[in-house]
Parts: structure tokens; C-alpha cells; sequence
């Protein structure tokens, strides 16, 4: 079956171009541990030693979303080497915890929005510590694995280490660390710190266009303003700096969400599972009663099989979707459902007042991002 994703035009983790190989090649450049593959177009662009070296995620700023809101003679779009791959699931708490990490999903585990851990026997929204069905803070919380274990701390470079990030973002203590509250500051604050007089490197995450992209949707008004915005923004940055290496991409694309799949009323499939599902909105993850397992896949396949695909979770894990080694496999239960071209979300629970317009998660468009390159004179 998984043959037949390919074929049928979904996009496959690829994990020699994919967005950790990306930070794979700077951590060798900065001299940092490194047991992944690197990107030769890019370790080649590296060895010309800039002065500075800037590597900018813009959250959920896919290939998809630049194709819908820039025209291709745009000045990112002019700049694109490659397209990579996100991570699987295509998420943000997949996706940067491998690009801050240098780890794969096997390896950290935070392979999406709510985790179930067997031992606490619950569902916990994992960035901010809280059960998944009712909110409350989880006083006996552990986590699996920090995602703020930057590769970058172990630097054994010349550069002067820099994070730069929203305020919410938990920072590192061995990069001199910038906070953030509007884009321009964003943009300002990444200037002054490569026209330092000595070697910089930064990590700079923004959190945009994703969370508009949520909100109006990937193809609306308001996403465009915001992406035509980053690149102009871009393309003054370089203006700005010299001697500097500007590596820009995104953790993941969006999709224009086409409708919802309520599967909270469905008591009958509901009911033979050990827990409410997890991991995020276009990959729901199972965990089904012993004797209930066959009857949960051919139900489930019946119901639900236009909008989302189900697989064993051992099947991925064999396939690499999450990477060839690690050993957090534990915490993907016994199935997983993959969301098809229909893009639509999965619903456990009734949609509050914020209902997404964008989103992303599963093996289509979102799953593709740029590797744009920006050097300055």
C-alpha cells in the first residue's frame, strides 16, 4: 500500500532531502556532532566562508503556499535551489524539533500536537503541558526528550551563536538569545546582529504565515499580504548585510482545509479504543482494544477511507516515515490514518470557536518546502 502513495502522487519522507538535512550540513560546518546525511549544494555554498550565516524557518511557508501568493518572477520564488521534504507527520512539533535538534522523529519523539504516554495513561498537548480532552496542567508531566537541545550549542566554530525567536520560544543558553514581537522587529533585530563586526551565526524562527495561514486560510487575502511582506522584507535584509549567507525555509507547507471528518460521533469505533485519538488533525494516531483491532480497521476503511488513509503504525515505522533509527515508537499506538487530497481535518472533539482554514500534517502538498539561498554581497 505504501508503494501506492507513490504512485498515486503523495509525498514520501525522503530523508537524504528533507529539512534536518539541512541543519545535518550547518552542524557540520559549525563542528558540531552529526550522524545525519548532508546537502552537498549546500555544504558547497557554506565553504565559501562567509562572515555570517543565517538560517531562517518562516513557519508553514511551504512550496504550496509561495506557488498560490507570489508570481514566479518574485524575488523568493527566483531564489529557490531545491524543494525538500518535511518531516512526517508535516507538522511544527515535528518539523523544528528536527531542525533545531538534528534528530529524527525516531529519535525525539515529538511527532505531533498531543501525545498519548502509556504511562501516565493520557493525552497530553505537549508544547504546553496540558490533557488533551480537558486542559488541565499535567502536575506529573515528563517529556520525552527536550526540544530545545539545539545542535548549534556545541559549536566548535568561529561564529558568535545567536537565536532568535517569539517570546514564547524557550532559548537556549549557550546562543545570545533576541526576542521578538512583530515582524519588523524580526527582520531588524537579524540586521543588527550581522552587521556585528564578528562572525555571526543565527537561528531565526518566525511563526508566520502559519498562524495566518490557520486562521484565513493559504490561498486568502490576508496570506498573500504576509508572504508578499516576507519577501520584500528578504530581499531588503540582503541589502542591508554583508559578506552574509541567508538560508531560508520553512518546517512544513498548508493546505486549504475542504471540510471535516467528525469522527467524535462515532460511538461505535470510538468505543473500541483504549484512548481518545492523538497526534495531530491530518494523522491521527489509534490505540485499539486487543480484540477490537481487525473490526477497527475494516470499519474504519469503510466509513472513512476517501478522506483518510489507515495503516498499521508498525508499517510506517518499517517504511521509515519517522526515520531508521530512534526508539519512540511506543508512542504511535497501533494505527495511524493519513489524510488523502479530499484535505480534510479529523476531528475528535467539537470545533471551537477557532476553526482552521489552513492547515497541514499529512503526505500532500503540505509536505513540500523550499531551500532558497540569499547571499549578499
Amino acid at each position: 500500500m505504501i508503494t501506492k502513495l507513490k504512485q498515486q502522487g503523495y509525498n514520501l519522507p525522503d530523508w537524504n532531502n528533507s529539512v534536518l538535512n539541512v541543519s545535518a550540513t550547518i552542524a557540520e560546518f559549525l563542528g558540531c556532532a552529526n550522524h545525519n546525511k548532508i546537502l552537498p549544494i549546500l555544504q558547497k555554498e557554506l565553504s565559501r566562508n562567509y562572515k555570517n550565516v543565517v538560517h531562517m524557518i518562516f513557519d508553514g511557508m511551504g512550496t504550496h503556499p509561495l506557488a498560490i501568493n507570489l508570481d514566479e518572477t518574485d524575488f523568493l520564488r527566483q531564489n529557490v535551489l531545491m524543494e525538500l521534504k518535511s518531516t512526517f507527520p508535516a507538522t511544527t512539533t515535528c518539523a523544528t524539533t528536527s531542525i533545531t535538534n538534528n534528530k529524527l522523529p525516531l529519535e525525539h519523539g515529538w511527532f505531533g500536537w498531543s501525545i498519548h504516554y502509556p504511562d501516565l495513561l493520557r493525552n497530553i498537548d505537549i508544547y504546553t503541558q496540558r490533557d488533551s480532552q480537558n486542559g488541565e496542567i499535567v502536575q506529573d508531566y515528563y517529556k520525552i526528550s527536550s526540544n530545545q537541545d539545539y545542535y548549534f550549542k556545541h559549536s566548535r566554530s568561529k561564529y558568535q551563536l545567536n537565536l532568535v525567536g517569539p517570546q514564547y520560544l524557550e532559548h537556549c543558553s549557550a546562543a545570545t538569545n533576541f526576542h521578538f514581537d512583530t515582524m519588523e522587529e524580526y527582520f531588524e533585530l537579524i540586521a543588527q546582529i550581522c552587521n556585528q563586526q564578528s562572525p555571526q551565526f543565527i537561528y531565526a524562527y518566525n511563526p508566520e504565515p502559519d498562524y495566518t495561514m490557520h486562521e484565513f486560510g493559504v490561498s486568502s487575502n490576508q496570506a498573500k499580504e504576509v508572504i508578499c511582506n516576507i519577501s520584500k522584507r528578504l530581499k531588503k535584509l540582503v541589502q542591508e548585510c554583508s559578506d552574509t549567507l541567508f538560508i531560508v525555509s520553512a518546517d512544513h507547507g498548508q493546505i486549504d482545509i475542504e471540510g471535516n471528518v467528525e469522527f467524535y460521533l462515532d460511538n461505535k469505533l470510538n468505543d473500541m479504543l483504549i484512548c481518545p485519538p492523538y497526534l495531530d488533525a491530518r494523522t491521527p494516531c489509534f490505540r485499539v482494544k486487543e480484540d477490537k483491532k481487525a473490526e477497527f480497521a475494516t470499519l474504519f476503511e469503510e466509513k472513512y477511507g476517501k478522506d483518510f488513509m489507515l495503516f498499521s503504525s508498525q508499517e510506517l515505522i518499517d517504511a521509515g516515515f519517522f526515520g531508521n533509527s530512534g526508539d519512540k515508537q511506543y508512542l504511535l499506538g497501533d494505527f495511524i490514518a493519513i489524510g488523502t487530497f479530499t484535505h480534510k481535518l479529523f476531528l475528535i472533539k467539537p470545533q471551537d470557536d477557532f476553526v482552521f482554514k489552513g492547515h497541514h500534517t499529512s503526505l500532500t502538498e503540505e509536505m513540500l518546502v523550499p531551500l532558497i539561498l540569499l547571499r549578499s554581497n
